[in-house]
């Protein structure tokens, strides 16, 4: 029989549906590109799962340890569990309650873990499957947990609740015995008042059958569970929050709530032997300490060089106590909230040689002075997936930084850390702080970044207004003087702008002693001498400061150049919103709420300065007009167009190192404009949003591809900018530059996020780039790089479109035919919210979009058709931090931010989820339990030696009888067969219990079979050895006999 694929019927209509409407669109006359691109993605290549989770677990509550199977289990405050093994093992966990873990107790070498939750429940989990289940729950219905204990080797569970009681739970059943240790028989009949929540349950570690129950109020209680009666009671007047045995069952110590440290012989309940505050004031005259703040935890361990380490928890800070012991360096990738992150950038399927390049420079940057013993948490075993393209995450931080993380094979490692303040001088104190911050923290953290994997180029930009580019070397330099550019951006013009009265559009050359542009007057390397007084307005001054001493940069990433953006007339610049960068032609654009910039990062020369408003041409009917009067500016004259003129060198755009004046029609853009501009005003302005270098057909009459910029609008416009430079090689230095607005290209709802371009066959055309060569490499190593690059011709196919342009925005996303310009699909991706992010990614040898909206819904649309082909409600916005590091790559691969300190890596790909179960790593692997040590013979002949308990005897249901049914509810857990028997509903929920009433039916009809037969085996046996001893003696006398 055929197997009914409910998919496949979708896929039809939604086909059906999606050409209907682009059929619609489409100008008469214009070829249906979809009978010529053959896609071959459907909905069965797409299903949504979590993968790993990487980083420090975020509010850590509870911690347990298992030291046979080396295993280390975090829980935190909103129901999660980390699980943590060698370097690359780790797993993750969810309570669906939500609740905090207060506490984790590990069933040492069992593959098992119990973990109470502050809404007082308890938890049994499955440790030896890749996916960790719930196998049995408790609800506690008339007593709050406040403290759990299990023995070693023990499936007797002890919980503390906070009337003081403890009970009892078998482990295996997850059911109360009957046996119940109340507070009003652990404390002396006398006491009047009650003595609080049970805050510690441990046994002797001599002898089983005494337990130590630390009571909040500071009440010590040894209690014998065979007599059921308390042996000793130990008081102190300051509350208890920890107690630790010393080994050898003779001594214990409390850590209290005055920041004292109380060690209690147990045969001497009278009083302390000894009263220590480690971390108060010790007055002189023998007086006692100061109170300081309370030990929350305590350990009681003996070495050779102190009698006791102890932890002190205050918020994040962990203190320990030892003297010449080195700590271990993390193998896992804890560091990632060293400082918040702030964007984030997923690359899957990148050059194999980065990560190894990458990695030979971070590993000089590792800290020295750690232990040079293993880890010693070192249990489970890595996955055996086939996944084995490189991936790498690249995320920017508050601080500055930049770090490179192998994230392959589901890993997370970091293999570069960049720091970009070193480029600035830092201010020492809050008094040295420059008056022209535009934030009041973290005026180094990144905005936004741009990596271009094949030619190493990095470019990030600043909350401060400030763009860094960066080369790759693998040599070490010393930049004598970091290179400069400041930048004027403004929104509006004056009227020194307005066009020349004779027609001609001719910008206005500055004049030498009012230089138009802040390179012209000084090396780059200073600050330009603006006005920063009381009296007047800052004008001309960026907002921080380049340092002036020489910068000894190592090895990896290396500043090529510092675009700075200026305050202009009292207004501090705009941050900046979009970034790009072509190695190929050399050019890093960037842009923010009042226009956009070109920049020359070789020749460190501004090519391009625009508002926003000149990109479209007079007769464009999208153009916005400026919001306030002023007199029209110039269609062209406001683009460089080093053509118009003398092909001379001397003529094209000069260094600002050099000290000459720029090229006049290049300042025509950097002129200082108007800032009659009010707040309301600068929120509803249009900001570039997006931009995409490619080659392809800035007019609809071109026939051969040419570079070009298409710019993005957060009000929806894309826009193209023809490009006059040819990629590759020296020819761009070589020959003048120009550019040329080409006006509105299509008009969408909501900002534009993303655009690509494919080519006829509906492949993606990438931007170029030229392969990556040493800066500080010689000429010749140089050359060698360049010449092993392929030359990309131009193409040219007249008669038809040969490009597909690819435009997404907040609301829809279109599919535009080149050269023609016609609009031949489109989807509505939201009515009712917004995209987030949306990257045009490679699945399964195509390409699709993939987006994730506000309401949490993930999608995917073919291309170029634009079938839905996946929408799942997925995760809804709950965080900005969430829409600020939401990143798809290709692959199926995506990731985002789940919490300040915690990355959470997903796929949309069915066969990375088909593979998910090899590619996880194992937690459990069998080990033998070690035996434990022996301890002499005197020692076990008087009494020394360790007393056992049979706790069955003790808790069993023969003679502590059962539990009140009140007092807690079993609930069976997905992971147990009445888990999974319960879970089915409906009619497959009735076949599957018919199944199992089948199997258990087949199975006793079975037993009872083979019960049957075993008695006809018997019956026959017997009926042989009687007829045997007939025979035998058939023929014999009785005094034979």
């Amino acid at each position: 029989m055929k197997k009914f694929n409910i998919r496949k019927v979708l896929d039809g209509l939604t086909a059906a549906s999606s050409s209907s409407s682009s059929s619609a669109t489409a100008q008469p006359g214009t070829p249906r590109e979809n009978d010529v691109v053959q896609e071959t993605l459907q909905s069965e290549h797409f299903q949504l799962c979590k993968t790993v989770r990487h980083g420090f677990p975020y509010q850590p509550s509870s911690m347990a340890f298992d030291p046979v199977q080396k295993i280390l289990a975090v829980g935190t405050q909103t129901g999660a569990l980390r699980l943590f093994g060698r370097a690359g093992v780790e797993c993750y966990c969810q309570h669906e309650s939500g609740a905090a873990v207060i506490q984790l107790q590990f069933l040492i070498n069992e593959g098992a873990l119990v973990s109470a939750l502050a809404d007082d429940s308890i938890h049994l989990w499955n440790l030896r499957q890749k996916i960790p289940a719930i196998l049995h729950s408790l609800k506690f219905n008339r007593e709050r947990i406040t403290y759990c204990h299990l023995p070693f080797q023990s499936k007797w569970l002890y919980i503390g609740s906070e009337r003081g009681n403890i009970h009892i739970v078998n482990v295996e059943s997850f059911t109360l015995s009957g046996y119940v240790i109340m507070w009003n028989k652990a404390i002396e009949l006398s006491t009047k008042t009650h003595p609080g929540p049970v805050v510690h349950i441990s046994d002797n570690p001599m002898d089983e059958g005494k337990l130590l129950i630390g009571f909040e109020c500071g009440v010590v209680v040894l209690w014998d569970l065979k007599s059921k009666k308390a042996d000793y009671r130990y008081n102190y007047d300051e509350a208890i929050h920890s107690v630790a045995w010393h080994h050898e069952g003779k001594q214990f110590v409390c850590s209290h709530s005055d920041g004292t440290l109380t060690t209690w012989n147990i045969r001497a309940p009278a009083k302390p032997a000894q009263i220590i505050t480690p971390h108060g004031k010790q007055p002189k005259d023998g007086k006692k300490p100061e109170p300081c703040k309370p030990i929350l935890k305590v350990e009681y361990k003996t070495t050779r060089h102190v009698m006791f380490s102890l932890s002190y928890f205050h918020t994040s800070t962990v203190l320990v106590y030892c003297d010449r012991y080195p700590i271990f360096e993390s193998p896992y990738p804890l560091s990632i909230h060293e400082s918040p992150v702030t964007c984030c950038e997923y690359f899957a399927d990148c050059p194999s040689e980065l990560i190894p390049a990458l990695y030979s420079v971070g590993s000089r940057q590792k800290r020295q002075g750690y232990s040079k013993k293993e880890w010693p948490i070192s249990g489970g075993n890595w996955g055996q997936g086939t996944q084995t393209y490189p991936e790498i995450i690249v995320t920017g931080h508050a601080d500055g930084t930049i770090k490179f993380w192998d994230a392959s094979a589901l890993m997370l490692q970091v293999l570069y850390k960049l720091k970009t303040a070193k480029v600035f001088e830092r201010a020492r104190g809050k008094e040295e702080k420059p008056s022209t911050d535009i934030v009041d923290e973290d005026p180094f953290a990144i905005q936004t970044l741009f990596w271009c994997p094949e030619s190493r180029m990095l470019c990030v930009a600043g909350v401060s207004a400030h763009v860094i580019i960066y080369r790759f070397s693998k040599q070490e330099v010393t930049t004598e003087v970091v290179q400069l550019l400041e930048v004027r951006m403004q929104c509006e013009f004056s009227e020194v702008d307005s066009p020349d009265p004779g027609g001609e559009q001719t910008p206005t050359l500055p004049t030498p002693a009012a230089p138009s542009s802040p390179q012209e007057a000084e090396p780059p390397n200073q600050l330009t001498a603006g006005v920063n007084s009381s009296e007047g307005a800052r004008d001309n001054i960026p907002c921080l400061q380049v340092r002036s001493s020489p910068l000894k940069q190592s090895p990896g990433y290396q500043v090529e150049l510092v675009v700075q953006l200026v305050w202009v007339s009292g207004e501090p610049p705009q941050q900046i919103t979009s970034l790009a960068v072509n190695s190929s032609f050399g050019l890093v654009v960037f842009g923010n709420s009042n226009g956009l910039a070109v920049v020359d990062y070789v020749q460190k020369t501004l090519l391009l300065n625009l508002g926003t408003s000149e990109l479209y041409s007079p007769s464009d009917p999208c153009q916005r007009q400026p919001r306030s009067p002023r007199k029209p500016r110039q269609p062209s004259g406001g683009f460089c167009d080093s053509n118009d003129g003398s092909n001379n060198s001397e003529d094209r755009c000069k260094s600002p190192t050099s000290g000459k004046p720029l090229n006049g029609k290049d300042n025509a853009f950097t002129r200082s404009r108007s800032s009659s501009v009010t707040s309301i005003d600068r929120e509803s302005r249009e900001a570039i949003s997006s931009f995409y270098f490619c080659e392809s057909f800035p007019r609809k009459s071109d026939s051969l591809a040419s570079p070009c910029l298409l710019v993005g609008t957060t009000q929806g416009s894309v826009m193209m900018v023809a490009l006059g430079l040819q990629p590759g090689g020296d020819q761009k230095l070589q020959q003048p530059l120009s550019f040329a607005s080409c006006g509105t290209l299509v008009q969408l709802k909501g900002g534009i996020l993303t655009m690509a371009l494919l080519d006829a066959a509906g492949t993606l055309l990438p931007p170029s780039c030229e392969a990556w060569y040493d800066p500080n490499a010689s000429d010749e190593e140089k050359e060698k790089v360049r010449r092993r690059r392929p030359a990309t011709p131009p193409s040219s196919q007249e008669g038809q479109d040969s490009q597909f342009a690819v435009l997404c925005s907040e609301k829809q996303a279109k599919v535009v035919a080149m050269p023609s310009q016609t609009s031949i699909y489109k989807h509505n991706i939201t009515e009712t919210s917004f995209v987030l992010r949306v990257d045009v990614v490679q699945m399964a040898g195509a390409y699709c979009i993939a987006c994730f909206c506000a309401n949490g819904h993930i999608m995917t649309l073919s291309l170029p058709s634009l079938r839905p082909l996946l929408d799942i409600n997925y995760l809804p916005l709950t965080d900005m931090r969430i829409a600020r590091t939401f990143c798809f790559s290709n692959l199926g691969q995506a990731l985002y931010l789940t919490s300040p300190t915690e990355i959470q890596r997903i796929t949309y790909s069915q066969e990375t989820c088909d593979n998910l179960q090899e590619m996880l790593s194992e937690l459990f692997t069998p080990v033998e339990t070690p035996e434990a040590p022996n301890r002499g013979f005197f020692k076990g002949l008087f009494g020394g030696g360790a007393q056992s308990l049979d706790r069955e005897d003790l808790f069993g249901e023969t003679a502590a009888g059962k539990a009140s049914r009140s007092l807690a509810q079993h609930i069976p857990g997905p992971g147990s067969m009445e888990g999974m028997k319960g879970a089915a509903s409906g009619v497959v929920g009735d076949l599957a219990r018919a199944r199992v009433a089948l199997d258990e039916r087949g199975q006793k009809l079975g037993e009872l079979e083979e019960r049957t037969a075993a008695m006809m085996a018997s019956a026959e046996s017997f009926s042989k050895h009687a007829h045997d001893m007939m025979v035998k003696y058939k023929d014999k006398k009785w005094y034979q006999l």
